[in-house]
């Protein structure tokens, strides 16, 4: 049984205030592997006053200080990338192999890029009699999920070390073994005292408290729209700045001339990766609806290719799902889809074949689904695609645009033109163009109920930064 009951405040690891303990349960198991201690208000302060204090020194280093302790940073994650693969693959029953190569991967990606964004960065210029200055906001206050635990840490944290901030971590307590680990690695790096801090607890006792804090001037956010608008109330009293990547219900259009062969297995794999346990799943496959049959059948057999089972085999794509509540609410979800009588292609309700426990669902596909349907409207957060037809193109843009959200969109088409000028009507933060790779320099962020702000490289170094202009002067000083 692992231990974690310290929170690590300026630059210490200290007991915390009132003892409480938090299970940390493995999903692929249902047994608890490890215990963290949960936070209080009086934690909360604690690590606010160490941020406040360390502020006024960390935000005057120069950029040539911040890039050296982010590459100090980069080069301690970099030793640890097994440690934190295996306490993902553990916590949140991410796939070994995944948890390798994308979990941790990711977090070294954002530390890369923005290590990267921060070189290239000015911070200053002239224009006309005034001089338009960048700087720190000042304390921030980070509550990342459980789903994509080191990319969200890597992409909060770093940009605010790059802006001059200094920061109080609330990693979720569902998966917060890698946020230790993390602590672990910024401690490591030679991060200043009082720079970054972590207090680990839930959402009421800590997560709230950091967003009402007097002594905390902006709040970044990622997890579902119904908490991120507990965090906006919660700040709202203190007028701090509140960055929020929130839900999705995310439109994978494939137009008439995509090869549908590739499009549709790649639609399959993208909405299941991560036991769809990602904002930006591609969940809703829209189709030509004279395709319908052709695009279903390459769906099943895509989909009848996912290997579940246990996350420490090489072998398995797809974990479980990680807890008993979100297993309950996919089961739920899947069930109403059966009700509202959208056609079972694949999968269904229950565990997959020879799985007796743990949170294993089994990839499911529903066909012919209209978009007024709930699973086609609410965010299951598990391996469950809906696959809608349209007639015409202004029809399937409409069926896209047709959602509380705007997290993320996906376009097949063989020709790129035809695709941007599609890409460029849907309502989202970003729009994911045939077989595109990944790219953690693009700005991330939603529309709509998927949130505010953008993160990523440079886009993320500027949701930490205040504008200052000193108007009437003239000179050329540190330009």
């Amino acid at each position: 049984m692992q231990e974690h009951l310290k929170f690590y405040i300026n630059g210490e690891w200290v007991d915390p205030v009132t003892p409480k303990t938090i299970d940390v349960i493995n999903p692929a198991t249902e047994e608890t592997f490890a215990k963290i201690s949960g936070g209080s208000k009086a934690d909360v302060d604690k690590a606010v006053a160490a941020a406040r204090a360390a502020f006024p020194k960390f935000s005057q280093t120069s950029k040539a200080e911040r890039v050296e302790l982010l590459k100090k940073i980069l080069t301690v994650y970099q030793k640890r990338v097994e440690d934190i693969a295996q306490a993902c693959s553990s916590e949140m029953g991410a796939p070994i192999g995944l948890a390798r190569s994308a979990q941790a991967g990711a977090g070294m990606g954002h530390l890369a890029a923005t290590l990267k964004s921060l070189e290239e960065m000015e911070f200053e210029q002239q224009r006309g009699s005034s001089r338009i200055i960048r700087e720190a906001i000042g304390v921030v206050g980070l509550i990342t999920p459980w789903n994509w635990p080191l990319n969200q840490i890597a992409a909060k944290v770093a940009p605010a070390i790059a802006a001059g901030c200094t920061m109080i971590l609330k990693p979720s307590e569902v998966a917060p073994i890698t946020g230790v680990l993390f602590a672990e690695v910024m401690h490591e790096a030679g991060v200043p005292p009082g720079v970054f801090n972590l207090v680990n607890g839930d959402g009421p006792s800590v997560g709230q408290v950091l967003a009402e804090h007097p002594g905390v001037d902006m709040m970044s956010f990622t997890g579902s729209t119904r908490a991120g608008i507990i965090v906006a109330k919660a700040a709202a009293d203190t007028v701090k700045r509140v960055s929020q990547e929130l839900g999705g219900k995310s439109p994978n259009i494939l137009l008439p001339d995509a090869d549908f062969e590739t499009a549709v297995a790649r639609g399959v794999y993208a909405c299941f990766n991560n036991s769809g346990q990602s904002c930006n799943a591609p969940t809703r496959m829209l189709v030509p609806a004279d395709k319908m049959e052709e695009v279903l059948a390459i769906a099943k057999a895509t989909a009848e290719k996912h290997t579940v089972g246990d996350p420490t085999k090489d072998a398995t794509m797809m974990g479980p799902v990680v807890s008993e509540v979100q297993f309950k609410k996919i089961q739920g979800l899947i069930e109403e889809g059966i009700k509202e009588g959208a056609k079972m292609i694949t999968g269904g309700p229950g565990r997959p074949e020879g799985l007796d426990r743990g949170y294993f669902v089994r990839p499911t596909i529903f066909g012919n689904v209209s978009n007024d349907m709930i699973i086609a409207r609410e965010e299951i957060f598990g391996p469950v695609l809906s696959i809608l037809p349209y007639d015409t193109e202004e029809e399937a843009i409409a069926i896209a645009n047709d959602t509380v959200y705007g997290l993320s969109a996906s376009v097949e088409s063989k020709d790129a033109d035809h695709a941007l000028r599609v890409g460029r009507r849907i309502r989202a933060g970003q729009v994911r163009m045939t077989a595109t790779a990944w790219d953690s320099f693009a700005p991330f962020g939603g529309y709509k109920q998927s949130g505010n702000g953008r993160e990523f490289a440079d886009w993320g170094i500027h949701d930490f930064l205040e504008v200052k202009a000193i108007v009437g002067y003239e000179g050329t000083a540190n330009l």
